[in-house]
């Protein structure tokens, strides 16, 4: 279990994190969100001990990090994946940390087993791609056999193959009762490997609640979101009229309408002769939820040119 309570990082003027308290549970798989500068990484480091808070407290399984005499045991953590001795082999570098917790070498070959870097086990890291850097970083937070995983990003680099490995093995260590705590910017990912869901913005707690009742919380007004496909897109929109509060085209043709619901949309389609190839009620998505959130907390926002 991971404890934070009233939690902040000043650095200089500027506050990172401000004020912060959740709890990340075990047994289920916990997401980190919020936008870029948003203070998910600055808390990770506090979890871990590396960044001293400027108020407040953090505790993992009932203690200070800092406290452990067996840290690898209790957290296993991938914050940067690149924190490795480019010079030395995947398995010299996992051995070398394994010593220093007395971890037989037979730990060592079962992670590199489940983490797929068989072939590349005695290669120099420095020649890695970011996805094996990637499975390497989740190999030595796994080495210790952890109560508590805590993944940065950890799905970054990886080919689709290995993004559905990671979602496995999250869901699988949650069902063990272990605490699985992990960010990712891939909403279509969280909204399948994550059962709850913590949101920062600007260093403070946005939402902190179930996936399904953070999405249903969201919605523009309870209002219904249909799929749409239909050749005549002009006559049965320009018909829909204000009934809707948007429609949005997709890149595959159909379109995405939000307030009135599909028997409504049925009904005006067979008054005007609109010819429907699809009809589909659709729930809101993690996605929409978290824009429809962060959008006033975005720090670094782009603009778009034309």
């Amino acid at each position: 279990m991971i404890e934070i309570e009233h939690l902040s990082k000043r650095y200089g003027a500027k506050t990172a994190v401000d004020d912060v308290s959740f709890v990340v549970r075990p047994g289920i798989v916990t997401g980190f969100l919020g936008p870029n500068g948003a203070g998910k990484s600055t808390t990770m480091r506090m979890i871990m001990g590396l960044d001293t808070p400027s108020a407040g407290s953090v505790r993992v399984n009932g203690q200070d990090y800092r406290s452990f005499r067996d840290p690898l045991r209790q957290v296993g953590a991938l914050l940067e994946a690149k924190a490795v001795h480019s010079g030395r082999s995947a398995f010299n570098h996992l051995l070398s940390l394994a010593a220093t917790h007395g971890i037989p070498k037979s730990r060592v070959h079962t992670v590199i087993e489940l983490t797929g870097l068989e072939s590349v086990a005695k290669k120099r890291v420095g020649g890695f791609s970011l996805g094996m850097g990637q499975r390497l970083g989740i190999a030595a937070a796994l080495l210790g056999d952890p109560k508590t995983l805590i993944l940065d990003e950890p799905v970054n680099g990886l080919d689709p193959d290995g993004v559905v490995w990671v979602r496995q093995l999250a869901r699988h260590l949650a069902s063990e009762g272990r605490t699985v705590f992990l960010s990712s910017h891939l909403m279509s990912e969280m909204a399948q490997t994550a059962d709850r869901v913590v949101v920062l913005g600007r260093g403070k707690v946005l939402a902190d609640a179930p996936i399904a009742e953070f999405v249903a919380g969201s919605g523009q007004g309870g209002a219904a979101r249909t799929l749409v496909r239909t050749p005549h897109p002009d006559r049965l929109f320009t018909a829909v009229g204000s009934a809707a509060i948007s429609i949005t085209p997709r890149e595959d043709g159909a379109f995405v309408v939000v307030g009135p619901d599909a028997q409504q949309i049925g009904t005006v389609a067979a008054q005007t002769g609109a010819v429907l190839h699809e009809l589909t009620p659709m729930g809101a998505s993690l996605e929409e939820a978290y824009m429809a959130l962060t959008k006033d907390e975005v720090e670094y926002q782009a603009e778009v040119t034309r």
